[in-house]
């Protein structure tokens, strides 16, 4: 892979079921992103979008096809390595925040140092500063139901940059939040990728969003990119 590009991905298809009539979410899908590159994916709901994210991210598989994405060819990646790929080489923005309820802001954000296997005295630390920069460093102790939904949504992205990963998957990351604190989020996100040179693909429904915080736009429409 040239060293420019983040991604390559070339015929990509992810189907379910078996038999005769199984279910395709992608269909010979193909793209590269440059490093650094900010990029939104586009389409309606069952599009294949979060399915995409997804296997981006190493949390699926494909079923054929290639999949590179930060220099690791994740069709041949074994679960060990994929958690590291996951800790290391991306993070992910959800939605639905995916907090473990049980857990404090801080411990939620440390959870990627666990498994990149940094030091607790560092994780705390690194935890803090993330929490801090994200306008939360008065909530640190706070569990995910004492929080709203835009304070939810910032200890996401904290734990989402703390490893500051090489690239970031944002899956529809304003979706549950109000406008004003949609902007904020939004706001941080893209001064991380712009001071950190990190490379950005965002999912959303919302072409203004699109046309103003990423330099190109993917679309996709029952699996397969259009025009």
């Amino acid at each position: 892979m040239s060293e420019n590009r983040a991604i390559r991905i070339s015929d990509l298809t992810k189907s379910y079921g078996t038999g005769t009539a199984p279910v395709f979410a992608l269909r010979g899908v193909t793209f590269e992103i440059d490093r650094g590159e900010r990029v939104a994916l586009l389409g309606k709901s069952g599009s294949g979008k979060s399915t995409l994210l997804n296997l981006l991210g190493g949390l699926d598989r494909p079923t054929s096809g290639s999949l590179t994405v930060g220099g690791h060819d994740l069709g041949r990646l074994g679960g060990r390595d994929l958690a590291r790929f996951r800790s290391a080489t991306v993070g992910m923005i959800f939605q639905s925040f995916n907090l473990i309820p049980s857990r404090t802001a801080i411990e939620n954000v440390e959870l990627p140092m666990v498994f990149a296997g940094r030091s607790r005295r560092e994780r705390r630390a690194e935890a803090n500063r993330a929490l801090e920069a994200v306008g939360l460093k008065e909530r640190l102790s706070h569990r995910p139901a004492q929080l709203s939904g835009g304070e939810s949504q910032r200890v996401a992205v904290a734990r989402a940059l703390v490893n500051r990963p090489e690239i970031l998957l944002a899956d529809e990351p304003t979706g549950n939040l109000d406008s004003t604190t949609a902007h904020e989020v939004i706001e941080l996100i893209v001064n991380h990728v712009e001071s950190h040179g990190t490379t950005l693909i965002l999912v959303t429904h919302d072409e203004e969003l699109a046309a103003t915080c990423t330099s190109r736009v993917l679309r996709l429409k029952d699996g397969q990119l259009c025009a």
